[in-house]
């Protein structure tokens, strides 16, 4: 089973809500992660947050198998270089220097948000923040950022978009929050975003907010599906033929 590779300036994004605790039909194939991810799972004490991070590991790891036509547990997943000091913990990515994808991955309170496209891409999916976290994090963001909050009078879901755009392009960077949130302007004025990439706003549900940013590309045509927890059960590996429902497109 295959997936088409998305075709230049346009990725695939994959969003999976995991079911409440007890419901789930079947068993996740934990084999199918290396040893550094069985081992962080390992490491989660709450059972939704082990079930979260091993869902959303197996689900990336069967959609990059499903595009490049290989087995899940052939894939060697590394770290680039980071931007802001050249150690090795920058995006993740495909540990094969003619890898025509570039992925990334988000899971947060529930929801996991993947990336796929073949250009640098990088994805961010949060629960609606607190009131509180609006107020906590504000001063960190970019003085116009600053000001459209303040407009919205701290309207959390307003903030929370805005929060997982910045976290989508720095993750798309490659530096994550190494780079100061002070320096780039990702606020509701697409014009003044940074002008090599395309950042969109990602449906998501009333509970959650998520954004993707996109490298090098005037116009971004990005495609959102769900993906459905059965397919990433054991003995259920063609699953992903018939679940892969299109929830919507977006064009920007």
């Amino acid at each position: 089973m295959t997936l088409p590779i998305p075709p230049q300036r346009s990725a695939d994004l994959w969003i999976l809500r995991q079911p409440p605790l007890g419901t789930c039909t079947g068993e996740l194939d934990l084999t199918e992660l290396d040893a550094a991810e069985q081992s962080r799972a390992g490491t989660c004490r709450r059972e939704a947050g082990r079930l979260l991070y091993s869902s959303a590991h197996v689900g990336l790891r069967r959609l990059l198998s499903a595009y490049l036509g290989t087995d899940p547990r052939s894939l060697r997943l590394g770290r680039d270089t980071c931007p802001c000091c050249d150690e090795p913990h920058g995006r993740p990515v495909l540990d094969s220097p003619d890898a025509p994808l570039h992925f990334s991955l988000s899971h947060s309170n529930g929801m996991a948000l993947i990336g796929i496209a073949p250009v640098p891409i990088g994805v961010d999916v949060e629960k609606v923040p607190t009131a509180e976290t609006v107020r906590v994090c504000t001063p960190a963001l970019h003085p116009r950022e600053q000001g459209e909050v303040a407009a919205e009078r701290q309207d959390a879901v307003a903030f929370g978009q805005l929060w997982t755009r910045k976290e989508a392009y720095l993750k798309g960077l490659g530096t994550g929050l190494g780079r100061p949130l002070s320096v780039d302007y990702l606020g509701a004025d697409p014009t003044l975003r940074p002008a090599a990439w395309k950042v969109i706003d990602v449906p998501c549900g009333p509970q959650h907010v998520a954004a993707a940013a996109l490298y090098g590309t005037a116009r971004a045509r990005v495609r959102v599906h769900w993906l459905a927890m059965e397919c990433l059960y054991k003995h259920n590996p063609e699953a992903l033929d018939h679940e892969r429902s299109l929830l919507t497109e977006l064009a920007a």
